[in-house]
């Protein structure tokens, strides 16, 4: 089973966060070169999670409807051919239905994978193999901003751009050739219809409302500080420390190093310890980290503080996965509409981050809105720690364990 999560989730997963990477690190720059106000910088940044909120349920009903192999590959070919937009996008207009475009198929491609995932690992075992996942992620942000500050610097922005859409592309090969649905769930996915599908995941939030309700909230808290650090970090550098884009790409590259580093022991201690173990102190970590950078003054200074953000974004690996996984209803009774609800939870919190930042930058100026999402940072550690009940031990009382195991 691993050899087959290796090529079927972990390969493309890598593929296209490495492409994520790299559009974290050139998008903000050429924003900025084209002279937008942090508003619409806020807009262009957030139009990825616009994407997302708009297709997350509908990919959630899809899910339940088509196999795994071939929602991976619908949600990747449209990743792909947005980023290869991006490369012809001059105007505010266009990047933000690219950012749209991206962020759709990312949609469909996370419920799908997510979905895979919670389908072939059992509750005792899953931390580390979604750890594992949250890792592969980190690695591709990590190569990702350094190979598009060094690209962009030599070529370009726009061959930058065309060049993370081909790789994006590539990614299509490992599920065309490893992904295969189990018998088992072939017959359920036949039989429900979108709406029956919805009705059973309703019918699970109704009985399951006052785990799952704070739980969305800290999921909301988390997704944001983590979406606001991709925005404020290399915002902070550029218009405020005035980094070249090379040296925010070493900055964002180094800090993605030590959260890389964290992903293999956040799952153990997620299976040894229990989640809380790892999503408290994560998002804890970040919410100081964050507050801290309007100290920094300088290029050593702000790298400090930005590889104290990785290393509790690190901690926190596949927490919000895995606790998603934990919490879903069993296959055949609405998984995949809830994981696509999961997923929209979380997608609201990757929105409003950048639209956050750009709208009190605007406001007052970039500090703030720093210290806002420091504060919603503390926010997702103490909700999570104090409302959400453990779920290495409970995941059975609210959904049933996969027949497959890592």
């Amino acid at each position: 089973m691993r050899s087959q999560l290796f090529y079927a989730v972990y390969v493309p997963t890598f593929i296209l966060s490495f492409c994520q990477g790299m559009l974290a690190l050139l998008l903000p720059v050429y924003v900025i070169d084209l002279g937008l106000s942090f508003s619409l910088i806020g807009i262009v940044l957030g139009s990825y999670g616009i994407g997302t909120l708009l297709a997350d349920l509908p990919a959630g009903g899809i899910q339940d409807r088509i196999e795994n192999r071939l929602s991976m590959i619908i949600g990747i070919c449209v990743m792909g051919l947005g980023m290869l937009a991006l490369s012809l996008s001059m105007r505010f207009i266009t990047l933000v239905m690219c950012g749209i475009s991206i962020g759709a198929g990312a949609a469909l491609w996370n419920v799908s994978r997510h979905a895979y995932l919670a389908n072939n690992t059992l509750n005792a075992s899953r931390g580390r193999a979604i750890s594992i996942f949250g890792g592969v992620n980190r690695i591709g942000m990590f190569a990702g901003p350094i190979t598009g500050g060094y690209l962009s610097a030599e070529a370009g922005m726009h061959t930058a751009f065309a060049f993370c859409g081909v790789i994006a592309l590539l990614a299509l090969i490992f599920p065309l050739l490893f992904v295969h649905d189990s018998l088992a769930e072939v017959p359920s996915k036949q039989q429900a219809s979108m709406a029956l599908s919805y009705g059973r995941m309703f019918a699970f939030l109704r009985r399951n409302v006052w785990l799952v309700t704070p739980a969305g909230f800290g999921m909301i808290c988390a997704q944001t500080i983590r979406a606001g650090r991709q925005s404020i970090i290399p915002l902070y550098a550029a218009s405020i420390l005035g980094l070249e884009v090379d040296r925010i790409g070493l900055v964002m590259g180094i800090a993605a190093a030590v959260d890389m580093s964290m992903f293999y022991p956040a799952g153990l201690v997620m299976d040894r310890f229990g989640r809380k173990f790892a999503y408290v102190p994560s998002f804890l970590l970040q919410g100081l980290g964050m507050a801290l950078i309007p100290l920094t003054g300088s290029f050593a200074a702000l790298l400090a503080v930005t590889s104290l953000i990785g290393f509790g974004n690190g901690l926190g690996s596949g927490t919000m996965l895995t606790l998603g996984a934990d919490l879903a209803p069993p296959k055949g009774e609405g998984m995949g509409a809830f994981l696509g609800l999961w997923r929209l939870i979380g997608d609201t919190g990757h929105t409003s981050a950048p639209i956050i930042v750009g709208t009190i930058a605007d406001a007052l100026s970039l500090v703030p809105s720093i210290f806002v999402i420091a504060v919603i940072g503390l926010g997702a550690g103490s909700i999570l720690g104090l409302f959400v009940p453990e779920t290495l031990k409970k995941a059975s009382a609210v959904g049933a364990e996969p027949a497959a195991s890592v």
